[in-house]
């Protein structure tokens, strides 16, 4: 029975925390590695952390002492994890009882080229309303977002559809990208860019997650003045720029380009417009609005 690491990262989550952690306890599958990372919260998590941690003695316990945010705070638990499979578990967010029984199952079924499971999500609203699922249906039998299986590079590089909360990543997967990139913001687009090329998705339709919506989440300040999200796109961009092999990963790319340079344009911020037109243009992929896109850049 494969071990699986559940990295539980913790950040002034106090009001969801017995929740996030209690559906941990509640999981049907019984070889897991519990890691309790508390990124120096301000409220009252570290202390709920610290009770569960001694009343489940094999859990482990990291309370940072200073805000390292996620990637960072991610690696210092995976560095020290030996499970097989990895969950990447956000403390405000729930997994329902058979999440990582069946995933492990998936993984079992799907063979050794696959880096990746992931599935729907029921989401809530910070009160525990419950606001919809992620992958919903789209009335003629399919699925908004539209998930994809596979090699799915062109796919995460052209849109969004993956429920991060609801990845099982294989540990090899993940060790062989170093882990987390620390010098980024975010880490999940970074992943599933750099690790596509190499290792195929499957997405499983079942709702094994809640995950937990936020009005003040970071991707609701995407892109303003002084946030560090765009910057981290770009940097996600660069390596995509070396990584894309098809026609089809490379007009994905495009598109991707183009959409985070409008948006640059949008909130003026010159030197990332600047920045994004270089990588369009790297990219080789060029449209006659790229041109104008560009000296729109360098105004």
């Amino acid at each position: 029975m494969p071990l699986v690491t559940i990295i539980a990262l913790c950040y002034n989550h106090a009001p969801f925390l017995r929740q996030a952690l209690d559906s941990i306890l509640a999981q049907d599958y019984p070889h897991l590695e519990v890691w309790l990372v508390d990124d120096a919260s301000q409220d009252g998590s570290p202390e709920i952390l610290r009770e569960y941690a001694q009343a489940n003695p094999a859990w482990h316990l990291l309370l940072l002492p200073q805000n390292l945010r996620n990637c960072r705070a991610f690696n210092q638990a995976f560095f020290q994890s030996k499970g097989e499979f990895i969950i990447d578990f956000a403390t405000d967010d729930v997994l329902l009882p058979h999440r990582i029984s069946q995933q492990v199952a998936l993984f079992g079924q799907l063979g050794p080229s696959y880096g990746v499971v992931y599935s729907n999500a029921e989401l809530l609203d910070e009160q525990n309303q419950p606001q919809g699922v992620h992958h919903r249906p789209d009335g003629r039998g399919g699925l908004l977002p539209r998930p994809a299986s596979g090699w799915v590079l062109a796919e995460v590089l052209g849109r969004y559809f993956i429920c991060s909360p609801t990845m099982m990543m294989r540990r090899a997967a993940l060790a062989r990208l170093g882990s987390y990139d620390e010098t980024l913001t975010f880490e999940d687009f970074d992943f599933w860019v750099r690790a596509s090329p190499d290792w195929q998705f499957h997405y499983q339709d079942e709702v094994t997650t809640q995950r937990r919506l936020h009005p003040r989440s970071m991707s609701t300040r995407a892109y303003q003045p002084n946030d560090p999200y765009l910057l981290s796109n770009i940097a996600v961009c660069r390596k995509a720029v070396a990584l894309v092999r098809t026609p089809a990963e490379r007009a994905a790319l495009g598109v991707r380009l183009r959409w985070e340079l409008l948006q640059a344009l949008r909130h003026r911020q010159w030197s990332a417009a600047r920045d994004l037109a270089d990588l369009l243009h790297l990219a080789g992929r060029r449209h006659v609005l790229d041109y104008v896109y560009g000296l729109l850049a360098r105004r």
